[in-house]
Parts: structure tokens; sequence; C-alpha cells
């Protein structure tokens, strides 16, 4: 009915994400509608929340943490939010490359010290070294001093990889969409955005069918008057 193997139920119930089950003379395991619900429930969660979060939310409703379960999922969801919000800024910084001139004006090539770019991107000057450390931005240096120098292109990478850090999905596909500007590619940089924007849509739609398997489960757990109290 699942679609999947008798092991995998078997890994199922030694992970204590479903009741036990009776057992028949014989030795077999009776599973119930109830341990499909838990079963199906599982299966609809595992793409939106992670195997992790969706195990520890149905151990949760099995010892009657209905409420503790369903914070559980909606921090989830707000942590989404955040990366959908970040992936929209990424996209309005990105945008203005795309018809800006590879020679910018004179004016907007300002040499700035690690301080000045600190300050106008709202960053510490310890993040841009550190994000210097990874890779991620390559500022010039004062052939008599040393100094780190800045331009407005700089500022501008600072301020996109900000945005990009303050998210958990994007951490993988920071480093390319950052090189891709280097590579005087906005364009492909935009396109790696908006790919992340159409996943981060896929994993609402996948979590909200979590949530309505979670709903379910714990609606036939209250029919069948077993462990799943508010």
């Amino acid at each position: 009915m699942l679609g999947i193997s008798t092991s995998a139920l078997r890994h199922y119930e030694s992970w204590g994400v479903v009741p036990a089950p009776t057992r028949a003379p014989n030795g077999y395991r009776l599973y119930t509608d109830i341990h499909l619900a838990y079963f199906r429930c599982l299966r609809a969660m595992f793409p939106g929340f992670g195997v992790q979060l969706s195990c520890e939310a149905l151990r949760r409703v099995q010892r009657g943490e209905t409420d503790d379960a369903f914070w559980m999922v909606n921090e989830a969801q707000a942590r989404l939010r955040q990366e959908k919000l970040a992936a929209e800024q990424t996209l309005e910084l990105l945008h203005p490359l795309e018809h800006e001139p590879a020679d910018l004006p004179k004016a907007r090539k300002k040499r700035m010290t690690i301080g000045d770019a600190a300050k106008l991107a709202g960053v510490a000057a310890s993040a841009i070294r550190h994000w210097e450390k990874e890779g991620l931005i390559s500022p010039d240096r004062d052939p008599e001093s040393g100094y780190r120098v800045f331009t407005s292109g700089h500022l501008r990478k600072i301020r996109l990889i900000r945005t990009l850090r303050s998210t958990v999905y994007f951490l993988n596909s920071m480093k390319e969409i950052v090189h891709a500007l280097d590579h005087q590619s906005p364009e492909h940089a935009r396109k790696l955005t908006e790919d992340a924007i159409r996943n981060l849509d896929a994993r609402l739609r996948h979590q909200l069918q979590g949530i309505r398997r979670l709903i379910e489960l714990c609606e036939a757990d209250e029919k069948q008057a077993i462990p799943c109290r508010r």
C-alpha cells in the first residue's frame, strides 16, 4: 500500500517513530490503520522537513506531545519563509547588474577601506575578512601600504553575501552565485537564485502535504483513543 519495502517498515519501527505492533501467534507483526497513518505521515513529511525532524515529531505525537510536534513543524516553516525572503532580496540585488556596463564610471569605483565597506554594508569587518578567507570575496590591495581596498563592486558583493549567509539553504550554492559575478555573469547568478526559489516553493508544498498527514494522524489517534493527547 505504501510502495516501500518491508525492511523500511522495520527500520521505522526500530527508530521508535511508530507504535510497536502486536504480534500474531506465529510472530508476524499485525499492523492496523493507525500504523498505516503513522507510516503515511512519516513518508509525507520526509521531503519537506527531513528525516530527523519528521521522526522527532512522530515520537512526540506518540508521547502525547502533539502541540510540541506542531510547533516543531511551524518553526521549520518560519525558517523556510526567511530563506524565501533572502532569495527575493538576492534577486533585487542582482537585477540591476544585468543592465550595468562592465566599465563603471570612475565616480562609482571609489576606493574604500575595510572599515568603510563594513559600515556601508552593515556587517562587521571581521565578517568580511572571514568571507575573504573562504574565497567569497577578493579585495584589491594598496601597492604601498598593503591594506585592503574595496570598490562599489566589492560592496555590492558583500551585501549579497550578507543576504545569502542569513539562510541555510543557500550555503551550498553561495560560492557558485558569487563566482558567477566574478566572471561578469549576473544572468547566471540570477538563474541560480531563481532555481533556488523554485526549490523553496517545492519544499513549501511538500511541507504542507506533510502537515496535512500529521493532522490526519492525530485525528485518527484521537478516534482510536490511543495516545495523541493535547
